[in-house]
């Protein structure tokens, strides 16, 4: 997410100098870093349920789909991606508009 704020600097500059709020940059920023984070998850959850399907054989004693371990999981891991985003969405909220527009 850090290096996609960087790579949007200068967009993020003409934003703000065509009057965005730093809390509509802010938003702008976390929505598609969680927009990502959320195909990742769902993926990922598709992908545990299946692969627990196909090794069902192989556990004893142990349910293949746990509903709390997977909640927690997917609850951990969804506030690592909230802080990902921002943490750097942040960032570029106090972007400079003048200095934005010249970078690179």
């Amino acid at each position: 997410m850090a290096y996609s704020v960087a790579q949007r600097t200068h967009e993020i500059g003409v934003r703000m100098a065509l009057g965005a709020e730093p809390g509509d940059v802010l938003r702008l920023m976390v929505r598609d870093g969680m927009r990502l984070a959320g195909i990742g998850l769902a993926l990922g959850i598709a992908g545990s349920v299946a692969t627990a399907r196909y090794l069902e054989t192989e556990l004893f004693g142990v349910r293949p789909i746990d509903p709390i371990t997977l909640t927690s999981v997917v609850l951990g891991l969804a506030a690592v991606a909230v802080a990902a985003c921002y943490f750097p969405a942040r960032r570029a909220a106090k972007v400079d508009p003048l200095v934005a527009l010249r970078y690179e």
